[in-house]
């Protein structure tokens, strides 16, 4: 059975001191269901995705978006966590949900970061490495893909160039973006250059190739391919695919992030599709290594070769593959649990005419969705297409 997606909520990525776990989950499920065109009532299970690790002190949190409406009293809700891609491990199991007989499940995904101070914030999210390996490491996570970028200049050469094309691609894109926390056109050379405001943060990655610590949530409404017929909108998921990896890096090639590549060709033999024939991707950018290495990994180029499609202008927003027309993870923002479903919501939209002015594509057919927990450990991939 086919699952579909017929209403979605999002609210801004940023610095929100005014708001709390629970404030921002009650928002987004009860402006998915009104998208919807349904009621709590009408709802079979609930989905939440929170990754916590400390930043916020509420644990047990599913329960929680039951304050969003009573008639969700006794239902069944569960909270799902797979680090970074915690957003889309909730949807795969709301899918899942459907595929045994649910016929409505909400799908929220939420993180409040920024009420954490800089230290805190950079032990918490360390805690999605292996720590026996790698829980020293300066700098956090960041320190993390700044040692994986000194590996991929050393095998490959300096891709400073590149990881400014990515960076400034993605800031352009996200001024488009009601919903990003960063909306800046920075352009090549700030991005480029090592400067007081855009210092290096760990080994070649400075500011500007780091992802932003973020509040929000993001929420979704699932129902079979069959209901959502007679639903005021729909997209279907094509193909879904998750590939789990070893945690240390130490036993894998970490340069190859053979878990994303899993991902990818599952989902592609699954949907009987190749790479061609998406329309764009919303790929996880947590750095701008990240997004070089997935160019790889998804097989648009050859490994060593993931710069070519930034530099010539393959995943630009005009370009044959547009990859994050949202401004991805680096303007949106990263709140760790919403992250996945924000993807997805924002994959919704372009499917169906209704992203924001200026980052709409023009009929986008099939999307892409890359969803990544840690350093290529917990790989995420949805493929969808509008109802037909």
């Amino acid at each position: 059975m086919t699952a579909s997606i017929v209403g979605w909520a999002h609210t801004p990525f940023g610095k929100f001191d005014a708001e709390t776990v629970e404030s921002l989950v009650v928002r987004v499920a009860n402006e998915a269901l009104t998208d919807a065109g349904i009621s709590a009532g009408d709802v079979d299970e609930i989905v939440l995705g929170h990754f916590n690790a400390g930043f916020s002190p509420q644990d047990f949190t599913a329960s929680l978006v039951l304050q969003a409406d009573p008639q969700f009293r006794f239902k069944p809700a569960t909270r799902v966590e797979n680090a970074c891609a915690t957003g889309s491990a909730a949807v795969h199991q709301g899918i899942r949900a459907i595929q045994t007989g649910a016929k409505f499940v909400l799908v929220v995904g939420v993180e409040q970061m920024t009420r954490t101070p800089g230290p805190e914030i950079g032990r918490n999210l360390l805690k999605a490495s292996y720590l026996p390996e790698d829980g020293d490491t300066v700098g956090g996570f960041a320190g993390v893909f700044g040692k994986i970028a000194q590996a991929y200049f050393q095998k490959y050469g300096d891709q400073s160039d590149a990881l400014a094309l990515i960076a400034a691609k993605n800031h352009k894109n996200g001024v488009a973006n009601p919903y990003a926390q960063m909306r800046k056109d920075f352009g090549f050379e700030f991005c480029r250059a090592e400067s007081d405001k855009n210092p290096f943060v760990a080994g070649p990655l400075k500011r500007t190739d780091c992802s932003l610590v973020s509040d929000g949530a993001a929420a979704l409404v699932l129902t079979d391919s069959e209901t959502a017929k007679t639903m005021g909108k729909a997209v279907n998921f094509r193909a879904t695919a998750h590939a789990q990896d070893f945690l240390p890096m130490s036993k894998r090639d970490i340069l190859q992030f053979e878990g994303c590549a899993v991902a990818w060709q599952r989902a592609l033999e699954q949907a009987g599709a190749k790479l061609s024939d998406l329309s764009f991707v919303e790929t996880h950018d947590c750095f701008t290594v990240a997004e070089l290495i997935e160019y790889e990994a998804m097989g648009l180029t050859p490994r060593g070769q993931g710069a070519r499609a930034i530099k010539e202008g393959w995943t630009l927003k005009d370009g044959k593959l547009p990859i994050n027309p949202s401004g991805g993870l680096k303007a949106k923002g990263h709140p760790i649990g919403a992250t996945g479903v924000s993807m997805h919501v924002m994959s919704a939209m372009q499917l169906t005419g209704q992203a924001p002015e200026g980052m709409q594509l023009k009929d986008p057919e099939l999307a892409g969705i890359f969803n990544m927990g840690g350093a290529a450990v917990a790989n995420y991939v949805s493929l969808l297409e509008p109802a037909k």
